[in-house]
């Protein structure tokens, strides 16, 4: 049973947002320095580390690892880390930042179609009517550039951004059906296994990483403890005091403050369609989570 969230889960959903909409402006920094395998890599590996540490700080225990929770594990970890951190990675080196965190607003719009498919979780008119309406938004957000892939590089990184929020949809609804397993262990597995295959596709494409300039290697370090152990942390307190409906806010956050770090920090110019895209894919959101909203305004 959840409670009614207290100024401290407000303050951590306010966190949240920071956090990983500032995290798509964090990794264009270090892009500047480094290769986009390198950043996916340094930022799986930098996190999986921070919490498997953390995990023996607080006398975690591995699970019992059967058959297939192994299977979920290996499958999970690489498309919830390893192909989603080196699509972003890459595909940011071509678009601005804030089109990254648009793009990600879009990944409850893939999952609830995935999910009326694939387990008992049945989209009602309502949700059919948002998931519509966010999906036109993420065709506005790519625009006509896509007509003109072959001519340039920025259609692939706007489809290497979109199929990103893709592939974590898709272990969004395997994480569902994963064997219960403690959510701090389960991350720190999954951020290893995405190490995996991370560290020899670096070192084959890219190379041994070296040390760069101090903004870039901030930028790096920051990517693989704060957005991932510190808000891993956060994420599991908010959930289990205030419940996994309220949560869903931070789906509205992240686009938001991506666009605003992308405009003031990074002096990105973001066209009109950017927001065009923003407010159908957040209305699109807001119609298809209709009573998860309602139920969080009924707690007050």
């Amino acid at each position: 049973m959840t409670t009614q969230p207290t100024l401290s889960n407000w303050l951590s959903i306010l966190a949240l947002g920071l956090i990983w909409g500032g995290t798509f402006m964090v990794v264009s920094v270090a892009l500047r320095g480094y290769g986009p395998l390198t950043v996916a890599c340094a930022r799986t590996s930098l996190g999986a580390i921070a919490l498997l540490s953390l995990m023996g700080a607080m006398g975690r225990p591995l699970p019992r690892f059967t058959g297939r929770m192994v299977k979920y594990l290996l499958v999970i970890g690489v498309l919830n880390t390893a192909l989603p951190f080196a699509l972003l990675s890459w595909g940011q080196q071509f678009v601005p930042s804030a089109f990254a965190g648009i793009s990600m607003a879009a990944l409850p719009l893939f999952v609830l179609p995935l999910a009326h498919v694939f387990t008992d979780e049945k989209m009602r008119a309502r949700s059919l009517i948002g998931v519509v309406l966010g999906f036109v938004g993420a065709v506005v957000l790519i625009g006509p550039g896509v007509l003109r892939i072959g001519s340039g590089m920025e259609p692939l990184g706007q489809l290497a951004c979109i199929g990103a929020a893709l592939s974590y949809a898709i272990s969004s609804i395997m994480t569902r059906r994963c064997p219960p397993i403690d959510p701090i262990v389960m991350a720190a597995l999954l951020l290893l296994v995405g190490a995996i295959p991370l560290i020899p596709a670096m070192l084959w494409f890219e190379g041994i990483p070296h040390v760069a300039d101090r903004t870039t290697l901030s930028a790096i370090l920051f990517l693989g403890f704060v957005p991932t152990a510190l808000a891993a942390l956060i994420r599991v307190y908010t959930i289990r005091s205030a419940g996994a409906v309220f949560m869903t806010l931070v789906n509205y956050q992240v686009p938001l403050w991506s666009m605003i770090f992308g405009v003031l920090i990074l002096s990105e110019a973001l066209p009109l369609r950017f927001f065009v895209a923003l407010a159908l894919i957040l209305l699109g959101l807001a119609i298809s989570q209709w009573e998860s909203l309602r139920r969080i305004v009924l707690q007050r």
